[in-house]
Formats: structure tokens, C-alpha cells, sequence
């Protein structure tokens, strides 16, 4: 009985290794519209679903990088920038441009990254020059893409010449987009604001 068991364990444990995975998929918010009194401004974003390979970590997270104070002085000036999670639905109405499987180390260089735009040497936010699509582009090549010019202000048209520049990621309109879960938000929604949300 043990003799048996070994051999289907040992498989079980390759099988397992062989499906962990951790996907990145870019998106880009159409936003000019109005939403629950709020005006929202067009922004590109990042999702990472799936599982570490190492641990059997569930990876369930998005990031994209606003003003922290939003408003007409961004027009004129830097500010804070703070990079937030966006809420499933917020998600769900994005459009997905790029899909890239990664590393668990690609993965965790992708969050540490993010780390730093949040950080006092990162946070500086320019709507012209440092916005959502900076820092979509700087995880985008920590990932291996190529990425188009910069600096943009349209996050949508900034990731379509991206995919054109990766077209083994370019997303395909047959694929499934993941569902955000409840859990991959732990900061609440932001205002939106000018060159983000």
C-alpha cells in the first residue's frame, strides 16, 4: 500500500508544482464619464491573479498609481502621488490590453517595485510626465515587455502600441478575464483624479 501511494504522491506534488502560476494582466479604464457622482478620468492598471509556485501562495492583487490629491493644481504642478488598489468592479470595467505569466521572483520584483512608487523616493506624481501609465510601463519591463513611449496620457492608446510591440502577450478577445475577488482589496476606492482614477 505504501509503495503505491509514493508513486501517486510524488506525481500529485510535479502536477501541482506544474500548474502554479502567476499571471500579470494591463488594463486600461476608459474613465471620461460619470460614475456614483464621481468624474472619472482614464487609467491604466495592473492585476496579478494566481499562485506561487514555491509556497501555493494565492497572488490575488492590482495596483495603479494616482494623485494622492486630486484637483485642478496637478495641471501646474507635481503632488503626491500613492499607488491603490482598485475595487472589483473598477476591475471589471477596465479593458485588458497585455497578459503576461511570470516567475514567483518576476512576481515579487513586480510588488517590491510597486513598494517603491509608494515610497517617499517614488511617490512624486506629474500628470504630464509621472502618471498611471509610468508606472504601468516600469512594471510592465520589470515583467520582459517591451514598452511603447513615453510620457502618455492616454493609457489606452499607450498600452494597445504596447501589445503591438508584444505580440505573444497582446491579449486576445476569446481569453477569460479573471474575477477580482472581495479579497484583493484592502484599501478603499480613491476620488478620481486627473491621469488616474
Amino acid at each position: 500500500m505504501r509503495r503505491a501511494g509514493l508513486p501517486g504522491l510524488v506525481l500529485a506534488l510535479i502536477a501541482g508544482s506544474a500548474w502554479a502560476e502567476v499571471t500579470l494582466t494591463f488594463y486600461a479604464h476608459p474613465g471620461a464619464r460619470v460614475r456614483d457622482g464621481n468624474l472619472l478620468f482614464p487609467h491604466a492598471f495592473v492585476q496579478a491573479k494566481g499562485t506561487l509556485d514555491e509556497t501555493g501562495e494565492t497572488v490575488d492583487w492590482a495596483a495603479g498609481f494616482t494623485a494622492r490629491n486630486p484637483g485642478p493644481q496637478l495641471l501646474f504642478a507635481r503632488g503626491e502621488g500613492v499607488v491603490e488598489l482598485p475595487n472589483p468592479r473598477y476591475v471589471g470595467e477596465g479593458k485588458p490590453y497585455l497578459r503576461r505569466t511570470v516567475s514567483d521572483a518576476d512576481y515579487r520584483a513586480v510588488r517590491a517595485r510597486a513598494d517603491w512608487w509608494n515610497s517617499p523616493e517614488g511617490w512624486v506624481y506629474d500628470l504630464r510626465r509621472r502618471n498611471c501609465i509610468t508606472f504601468i510601463a516600469d512594471l510592465a519591463r520589470l515583467a520582459g515587455l517591451q514598452t511603447a513611449g513615453e510620457p502618455s496620457m492616454k493609457p489606452g492608446t499607450f498600452l494597445e502600441a504596447t501589445a503591438a510591440l508584444n505580440p505573444e502577450a497582446a491579449w486576445r478577445e476569446d481569453e477569460v478575464v479573471p474575477e477580482a475577488t472581495p479579497d484583493a482589496v484592502t484599501e478603499p476606492e480613491a476620488a478620481p483624479t486627473p491621469g488616474g482614477r
